[in-house]
């Protein structure tokens, strides 16, 4: 039975918090709206939705990742991938796979936590997604079918189209859209709708919802508008300039932004500031791990800021292995399954694993083939989906063949997906709450898709 974190404090604890919080001014009605966490019911029925994207920076090798483990098809791959084959004994088998044919299938062994989770059903493993504007075949492909992304195996091209779900150089991405379509779920306090603590991302930017950034420490502090030249005053001055209300349009817009980004910044500092520390643990020494810490606080003190759906990105990047792959990606796939595990296990400390959704996601994935020392650019990859909601223990998707001059590679044993980050972002946003009529206006290419298999994660 799964354990449900709650608190009752009591009235005068309550009473006497919120008699604390009131000299916090501006910020005191979120705060006040903290303390009454505290008094909160049990949280299994919240209506409250998180998604988390863990970007992979430089292309995940999905052939170093999740594995077919049936000894002639392993050692087919093997072959197949000559010097940086890694061994068996470097995998951990995840058994017989009903969804696909009953193949035996394997995860590395540095990702054990993850392998731990799968067999507890809260993690499921997406196979061979990439980013596709129609359904394809090789033959299309090799015909020039528009369903093909521009500059297929361009790192930025990629990342913009993953993220956004459309076209390279897009400026809106999936989560921002379904942040626009959500936001009304978050009150007056939407700028907290979409959250990135790895810098800008395309991913998190709607038509309307803008992201808001904070770094794994927390909100970013101008300390200059507090003390400036060791001057309170000079500081006090210098926050009236660029906060002021001037006649022309742009500087006017501009003042209230800065305005509303400085008080949001204060709000979210004061909020962080008094809540309960977590008990999980999360690796120092790990900046994933670092971030997701920081997503885990924020999603704590979501009733605080008024949070009703959130949409939040972290990242790392070092997955670009046209060399040292066999030497260097273990590493940082230790460092993956370190925080997201970490993360996973603050989410049930916190009584709402079941309320959060994480999902891996990477420029592409790789050739099959060595380039002596790596591999190479490819398209389709394996990605993880993980929660206390996830129906996990299985592959989705269709596993392909990992072998040379199958119907999906499309030389050198790079992947033709066969599920689209499109379908994954449907059932993604299915999940999240987007109206299965609105899922369209969310994600341009969902027409293409809308009569293909279902991904069947919740």
């Amino acid at each position: 039975m799964k354990k449900t974190y709650t608190s009752n404090p009591g009235r005068r604890h309550f009473l006497k918090s919120a008699t604390q919080y009131t000299a916090m001014g501006a910020a005191a009605p979120i705060a006040l709206n903290l303390a009454g966490i505290q008094a909160a019911a049990a949280q299994s029925n919240e209506d409250y939705r998180a998604l988390v994207c863990v970007f992979l920076f430089g292309g995940n090798d999905q052939t170093s990742t999740v594995v077919p483990f049936d000894s002639a098809e392993f050692s087919a791959m093997a072959k197949a991938r000559g010097s940086i084959a890694r061994p068996a004994a470097d995998f951990i088998s995840l058994g017989n796979v009903a969804s696909q044919g009953n193949r035996s299938f394997a995860i590395a062994k540095e990702l054990s936590p993850l392998a731990d989770l799968y067999s507890k059903q809260k993690l499921a493993i997406v196979a061979n997604v990439g980013p596709m504007y129609d359904q394809l075949t090789k033959a299309k492909f090799e015909a020039g079918s528009p369903g093909v992304p521009p500059q297929l195996f361009s790192h930025n091209d990629q990342q913009s189209v993953w993220q956004s779900s459309g076209v390279e150089g897009a400026t809106v991405g999936w989560g921002g859209r379904f942040g626009d379509l959500l936001a009304s779920r978050n009150g007056s306090n939407s700028l907290f709708t979409s959250i990135s603590a790895n810098g800008t991302a395309v991913f998190l930017y709607g038509n309307t919802v803008q992201q808001f950034q904070i770094d794994s420490g927390g909100p970013a502090s101008v300390s200059s508008l507090d003390r400036l030249y060791g001057s309170t005053d000079a500081g006090a001055a210098l926050r009236e300039i660029i906060t002021a209300s001037p006649s022309p349009l742009f500087e006017s817009h501009l003042g209230e932004v800065t305005r509303r980004s400085l008080k949001a910044n204060q709000a979210l500092k004061d909020v962080l500031a008094v809540a309960k520390p977590l008990a999980t643990t999360f690796d120092e020494t790990n900046s994933l791990a670092k971030q997701l810490r920081m997503v885990a606080r924020l999603i704590s003190v979501r009733k605080g800021l008024g949070m009703g759906r959130q949409v939040f990105f972290v990242g790392m990047g070092g997955f670009d292995s046209h060399s040292g792959l066999v030497k260097d990606l273990p590493g940082l796939h230790t460092k993956v399954a370190d925080a997201m595990a970490s993360f996973y296990a603050a989410t049930f400390e916190l009584g709402i694993d079941n309320l959060v959704t994480t999902f891996t996601a990477s420029d592409f994935g790789r050739t099959l083939t060595s380039n002596g020392d790596g591999s190479d650019h490819g398209w389709g990859g394996h990605q993880f989906v993980m929660g206390g909601a996830v129906k996990g223990g299985t592959i989705v998707g269709t596993y392909p063949s990992v072998a040379l001059g199958t119907a999906e590679d499309l030389g050198r044993g790079r992947l033709l997906p066969t599920t689209s980050t499109t379908q994954l972002a449907a059932s993604l946003g299915t999940w999240f709450g987007v109206p299965t009529g609105s899922l369209a206006d969310a994600l341009p290419y969902y027409s293409k898709f809308a009569s293909a298999n279902k991904l069947v994660l919740f």
